[in-house]
């Protein structure tokens, strides 16, 4: 029997070390030198590669990462972004980077213990999964990012086809064949849980500490959680045309019942004076009409944004450092 083709970016990946981790890098010149120390410190079978991605941060994170190339201990690559693009796309261009049999993904603010890594690694290795997620007892974040997260886990267990009860967490480990699958997508609003899920169905979890911020304060505003849900909500799924098209026969049916009340009323007693209720229908109604044009605008809007080719990220220069190392690209 023969055996199947493998791809020749999966070749490629299966050459080189056992893992790559990617680092989205914002605001972490503080914490990203520690993190990859620690990192770098992990006896990983097969070795293992760090990926910084410097998304257009706007601290001094670029010269902290090149400084680290000199004296990395293991191969260490860093991507400059050209402009701040969002963690996802961080993340996406960090994965096309990536040349590791297994690659985690995490923050670089030090709440996810570096020697977290290894167990998530081995649990991946051990049940043969394509992807694994964390999950945590206590999540060192404030009130309200909490509750945010909640929300948008809730959203995708309605809008996405994701087990009950997996917890979409940024610190997650995935086989080289879900890397590479994900990385082909070149739209400009991407969402790396929303294309794993797409991808395999081979997913676990496995709980981790989470631990308190140590410096700085999260960059994630209540405005990137809007941008980070609507990209979920909008490019994922048209579950949200389809509650609208419900929205507005239920409320068509609604119309229709209250005009069938009016008249029997008008026939059987008095018209009804009604100029408040009119103005409450009237409103309601109008409404309504905008919600549903702002959300088929806003899926026109990201169409064309996608016909016209808005970059998902642009890489201005590619360092490497560490044993191996090449220089800049």
């Amino acid at each position: 029997m023969t055996e199947p083709e493998t791809p020749a970016a999966d070749r490629e990946a299966a050459a080189g070390c056992t893992l790559s981790i990617v680092v989205p890098v914002y605001n972490g010149a503080a914490s990203v030198g520690e993190l990859v120390e620690a990192l770098s410190a992990l006896p990983v079978p097969g070795g293992l590669e760090i990926v910084l991605v410097n998304d257009g941060s706007p601290d001094d994170s670029l010269a902290v990462c090149r400084r680290l190339l000199a004296t990395a201990r293991v191969p260490l690559v860093v991507v400059d972004h050209s402009r701040n693009y969002g963690e996802h796309n961080a993340v996406m261009t960090g994965l096309r980077h990536a040349g590791g049999r297994y690659v985690i993904t995490m923050d670089d603010d030090l709440q996810n213990p570096p020697e977290e890594v290894l167990r998530i690694l081995e649990h991946a290795q051990a049940n043969d999964l394509d992807v694994v997620y964390t999950y945590y007892e206590t999540k060192e974040h404030a009130l309200w990012r909490n509750l945010g997260s909640r929300f948008t886990n809730w959203c995708a267990d309605q809008l996405l086809d994701k087990p009950k009860g997996l917890y979409l967490s940024s610190f997650r480990c995935m086989s080289a064949f879900a890397a590479r699958a994900i990385g082909r997508y070149d739209g400009p609003f991407p969402y790396v849980d929303g294309l794993l899920l797409q991808v395999t169905k081979r997913i676990g979890r496995i709980q981790v500490r989470h631990l308190p911020r140590a410096v700085g304060r999260s960059n994630y505003t209540l405005r990137r959680l809007v941008r980070l849900w609507m990209n979920m909500f909008l490019n994922f799924s048209v579950m949200p045309l389809r509650a609208a098209t419900l929205l507005g026969l239920g409320l068509s049916g609604l119309g229709a019942l209250v005009g069938i009340v009016v008249l029997v009323e008008a026939v059987v007693n008095e018209p009804p004076a009604g100029w408040a209720s009119l103005m409450v229908a009237t409103l309601l109604v109008s409404g309504v009409q905008l919600v549903m044009l702002g959300m088929i605008g806003e899926y026109l809007g990201r169409l064309f944004l996608t016909v016209n080719r808005k970059p998902q990220g642009i890489v201005r220069t590619v360092y490497r450092g560490g044993p191996g190392a090449e220089g800049a690209e």
